[in-house]
């Protein structure tokens, strides 16, 4: 194997060469060691979380930020965590066919990877895998969970900024928050905006924020027609720049 090559190959923007670099990594191939070993000139790539209870239409918000990144010039790689098939452990690719409208698109690299009955909706080796993303030629890089219950926030200690999405008819999402996902949230989004109850939901999680010694926007979306999305955008940017101050 000629590690030094493919790693060159993934640093110019190779996405075949990064597909096979994961799997060898995700399979512990012997020597995928030197894959990770170099330096890394592009670290400071942020790394955006995606997270959420079940049906909160994570993939699909996920879509529509690809779609206002790309407008703007950029390149993005995600991440989609799905859950694993009983049958051959491999990932169920729902989130693949939500966006299937990028799969030829070269400014996007999508890969789905298996949970394999790891909890926190995060597979194994997923923190090897961030970092070999990271030495490829992107500007973002997405983690969309599958979705989590409420102690399941590993994303939070991977992501530069963690993205928590909730939906009206969600249930008691307060209670579920304070439990685990209200504690890991940079920013919350109240997807499906135009639902009964949205506007309960957005005035409960300004009114938490407020008692909050750290700071957590709170940001409306209707993924489904793409409202909010620049929004969505800024409120990242906005985020990571002050992190890098």
């Amino acid at each position: 194997m000629d590690w030094e090559q493919l790693s060159i190959d993934i640093s110019t923007g190779n996405c075949q060469a990064l597909s096979r670099a994961i799997s060898l990594v995700i399979n512990q191939y012997n020597g995928y060691e030197h894959l990770l070993a170099g330096e890394n000139d592009v670290a400071i790539t942020p790394v955006i979380g995606i997270t959420g209870p079940p049906g909160a239409g994570k993939s699909t918000l996920l879509d529509g930020l690809i779609s206002e990144l790309i407008r703007d010039g950029h390149s993005i790689a995600v991440l989609c965590v799905d859950p694993s098939s009983p049958f051959t452990h491999g990932a169920i690719l729902g989130d693949r066919i939500r966006m299937r409208g990028w799969h030829d698109n070269p400014q996007v690299y999508i890969r789905s990877l298996a949970t394999r009955g790891q909890l926190g909706g995060l597979p194994p080796m997923i923190k090897e895998i961030i970092e070999l993303v990271r030495n490829g030629a992107f500007d973002y890089i997405f983690v969309e969970t599958v979705g989590v219950g409420q102690n399941e926030i590993g994303i939070a200690s991977l992501a530069d900024v963690t993205v928590v999405v909730l939906v009206p008819e969600g249930g008691d999402e307060i209670q579920v928050m304070k439990a685990g996902l209200m504690e890991i949230a940079d920013i919350f989004v109240v997807n499906k905006s135009d639902k009964p109850g949205a506007d309960d939901l957005y005035n409960d999680l300004k009114a938490i924020n407020r008692d909050k010694i750290r700071s957590v926007k709170v940001v409306r979306t209707v993924a489904s027609s793409r409202q909010g999305m620049r929004e969505l955008v800024s409120a990242i940017n906005s985020f990571t720049e002050e992190n890098e101050d």
